[in-house]
């Protein structure tokens, strides 16, 4: 039981980890809504958590966020240049937005997108502290019977 529990919370610390990243992306494309050539970037959550967790397939449910385009991995054309194995796996699925409206400072920000999906990367944030919690919960409730 203690093993499917830590197994449990194990998956949640890293949702956990991906959604405060996705979070950082999000508030990074608000805060350079104005700059010129600004190109907003945000990640397939679905599948760096495959990734993270070393699941397979598409049984999480969850796609590619709208408008967001698959970059590709980058060429090493140094030595000096890191590897893609050291690249944490949020990282590694970095995306760019696809302009919904071209504008005039090549900007590809949409700020009702970005709001809605800041907001509900939000609310999954909190979804996800709250099951770490109820996690946490059942383990001490597991515990104390024990004793």
């Amino acid at each position: 039981m203690i093993n499917n529990l830590t197994r449990i919370l194990d998956f949640q610390a890293q949702a956990l980890t991906l959604r405060s990243e996705r979070q950082r992306l999000l508030a990074s494309n608000i805060a350079n809504a104005d700059t010129p050539g600004y190109k907003s970037r945000d990640m397939d959550f679905a599948q760096a958590l495959r990734d993270a967790t070393g699941q397979q397939g598409s049984s999480l449910g969850m796609s590619r966020p709208t408008g967001v385009a698959s970059t590709g991995r980058l060429d090493t054309t140094q030595a000096g240049h890191l590897s893609g194995s050291t690249v944490l796996p949020g990282e590694a699925r970095l995306l760019y937005s696809t302009a919904s409206q071209p504008s005039l400072d090549n900007n590809s920000v949409d700020m009702d997108r970005e709001r809605a999906s800041f907001a509900d990367n939000a609310i999954k944030y909190e979804a996800t502290l709250g099951f770490i919690t109820g996690g946490v919960k059942t383990m001490l409730e597991a515990i104390k019977g024990q004793a």
